[in-house]
């Protein structure tokens, strides 16, 4: 039976719908709440059109695969079907809606009790297909470490205290020229005071007029950003921060908020962890591809034999 055909059969409401009408409107329906998020009747033209190429890739791939000698010997538990029906069910208030959704989408109980089954089926078949893959050895994962090791590295990391002067033209203090005059006294204060020294350090210096002069919250913690990645802050703001030296105050930086005047208190390097700290990670993921390729490698397989016997 051909798409437009199982389509046609699905959209009358049937209530016999055979098997395949009922898993083909299943993909359907999955495409629809998968794409467009919104049932097969909400779907415009273009979405439908979409949804149902989506439909077509999908339920092809699920009878070739379900076609196959490996799928006899799969034997999904009644109680498993019943599992997933009624993780479906339950989104719904109660029973009379939910079978009154599925016939809005040309589905029954019964239709969908046979879809998930294949579905189910499905999955367990191409779960022990991808578990043939070739084992992931400590040599394996120790190469793609050396080769990849800049995947693994932990950006440079920078903790800094920031005094904000924001504009607003509301307030004649806080208009952009005159903003940017306390801004430049308050760097240059900060400045005389690194220089010239003193009972407490620039940390405590800088704290304590950002306790005094800053107009951000952070100034009730004494002006602290905390440990700032590359890219968290404004443009701006984050290439003069990166730019200073641990210990240095930068000239007054200018962002939408307004003058930020930043201490770059500790400065932590990129570092790559070791090896031992990430192989498991690296297990994990080389093992996930060799899953994937596993798979498609029977996939296409399956689709040569199929076209063999064409």
């Amino acid at each position: 039976m051909s798409r437009a055909e199982l389509t046609a059969a699905a959209d009358a409401a049937q209530p016999a719908a055979t098997e395949a009408e009922a898993a083909y409107r299943y993909h359907l329906l999955r495409a629809a709440t998968e794409r467009f998020q919104c049932n097969i009747p909400a779907l415009d033209a273009s979405q439908r059109a979409a949804a149902e190429a989506q439909a077509d890739q999908t339920f092809a791939l699920e009878n070739l695969v379900l076609g196959s000698e490996e799928a006899a010997d799969i034997i999904i538990p009644a109680a498993s079907v019943q599992q997933s029906l009624d993780a479906v069910a339950g989104r719904f208030d109660d029973p009379a809606e939910f079978e009154a959704d599925l016939a809005r989408n040309g589905l029954d109980p019964k239709g969908l009790r046979a879809a998930l089954r294949r579905e189910l089926t499905f999955d367990a078949l191409m779960q022990r297909i991808g578990s043939r893959h070739a084992e992931v050895t400590a040599t394996d994962a120790r190469l793609f470490y050396e080769l990849h090791a800049e995947r693994f590295q932990a950006p440079e990391r920078r903790s800094a205290r920031h005094i904000l002067i924001t504009v607003n033209a509301d307030y004649a203090e806080n208009t952009r020229d005159a903003a940017r005059v306390r801004a430049d006294a308050l760097a240059a204060k900060l400045s005389a005071e690194v220089a010239g020294g003193g009972d407490d350090n620039p940390v405590q210096r800088f704290a304590r007029l950002a306790q005094r002069h800053s107009e951000c919250p952070t100034a009730m913690e004494d002006g602290k950003l905390g440990d700032i990645a590359p890219g968290q802050l404004y443009p701006e703001v984050d290439a003069a921060l990166f730019a200073l030296d641990q210990g240095a105050v930068s000239a007054p930086v200018e962002s939408e908020m307004g003058f930020h005047i930043l201490l770059c208190e500790r400065i932590e390097p990129a570092r790559t962890p070791p090896f031992a700290q990430v192989e498991d990670r690296i297990r994990a993921a080389l093992t996930k591809r060799r899953r994937r390729e596993a798979q498609r490698a029977w996939i296409a397989e399956l689709k040569e034999r199929e076209a063999a016997a064409a």
